[in-house]
């Protein structure tokens, strides 16, 4: 098949010089457009050429990351651009994200400087910035990927937030639809694991939104004290219902796991003790029998594993498991880059 280096009009209307914070910012059509071109592109049936050819992209951390930071910089490199990595505090200036706050303290630029200046240099600005998992409420408010995007006049991608981690919800589905073929009515479980610290909520947000935004049957398992912020769930409860999908809560892991086609594990807090570490820390000791092993498996019906990584073997998921020949792991990863090359291309194209 001939390879082709244009894209429909269509998408790249619907993706030029916008900012990429969340699925729900886009509709199903722009999205699956996304990743009907992502998939072509892995396959190598559309070449997207150079469109970043001149231009610089900036890859703003202030927490760590492997996938990320290596998929992105890749990305923007192949495509004939120039990442330029910032650690915050280590390699720039602290920031300060309050607004008319007098700056005595460790903060030494404010984002109303730092944000303008960075755009005058970037063409794109990506943003990496973990819930701090001691105020909710100030995680949920999204402060420092808010603030960016006020203050830059280029279009910011999340890189993972407090709350959302994007694109791998849709590296997530693209690797369904890799498997399956298509992605309409699968049964799919994401599954609440044990593990032994309190994690962010960004991406189980992000995977049961991509999922109901694309008409799978969504059971969320998980004890009682794990289940998602009820605002956050009332979105995924209209996503399924508008996309001709379900969501349900289990509090039974064997249960929601029977029949499943994919079995996603992945931890996160309890809003319950949000920011309570010793408590949240005592009361996840009860449910250390949380994992995923052969047995699990076993009930899904010759179903996969997915975990968006790293992964803390035999406390989350055993190692049969991880290893063996119904693991998605790296494939969803690797799934990244080509996903992230193609958003690339749309926004700066």
């Amino acid at each position: 098949m001939a390879r082709v280096k244009s894209f429909p009009r269509t998408i790249l209307d619907a993706f030029k010089g916008r900012s990429f914070l969340s699925t729900l910012d886009f509709n199903r059509p722009e999205l699956s457009e996304l990743l009907d071109l992502a998939m072509q592109h892995k396959h190598g049936r559309i070449d997207p050429g150079t469109p970043l050819t001149g231009k610089a992209v900036g890859l703003v951390f202030f927490d760590p990351s492997l996938r990320t930071r290596t998929s992105m910089t890749i990305a923007i490199q192949q495509l004939g651009g120039v990442p330029v990595p910032l650690h915050v505090g280590s390699e720039t200036w602290t920031l300060e994200f309050r607004e008319g706050a007098v700056m005595v303290g460790e903060s030494e630029e404010h984002i109303r400087e730092a944000a303008p200046v960075l755009s005058s240099y970037l063409d794109a600005i990506g943003v990496r910035c973990f819930s701090r998992l001691q105020d909710y409420e100030q995680d949920k408010a999204e402060t420092v990927l808010s603030a960016f995007e006020r203050y830059s006049s280029v279009p910011v991608i999340n890189l993972e937030s407090s709350t959302q981690h994007p694109l791998q919800g849709l590296g997530d589905v693209l690797t369904i639809r890799e498997k399956f073929g298509t992605l309409d009515q699968r049964d799919v479980v994401l599954a609440w694991v044990h593990h032994p610290r309190p994690l962010s909520m960004s991406v189980p947000n992000s995977f049961s939104l991509a999922a109901t935004q694309y008409g799978m049957n969504l059971t969320i398992a998980c004890p009682p004290e794990y289940g998602l912020d009820p605002e956050v769930f009332k979105q995924v409860e209209d996503s399924a219902q508008a996309n001709g999908g379900s969501v349900r809560i289990s509090h039974n892991l064997e249960e929601a796991c029977k029949g499943a086609e994919v079995i996603y594990a992945r931890s996160w807090g309890s809003l319950d003790f949000y920011g309570r570490l010793e408590q949240e820390v005592e009361l996840r000791q009860q449910y250390r029998d949380w994992i995923v092993d052969r047995q699990l498996m076993s009930l899904a019906s010759r179903g996969y594993l997915m975990h968006c990584l790293p992964v803390r073997r035999n406390v989350e998921v055993t190692d049969e498991v991880l290893d063996g020949p119904r693991s998605l792991v790296i494939q969803q990863s690797a799934n990244r880059l080509h996903l992230q090359k193609t958003l690339l291309s749309l926004i700066l194209r």
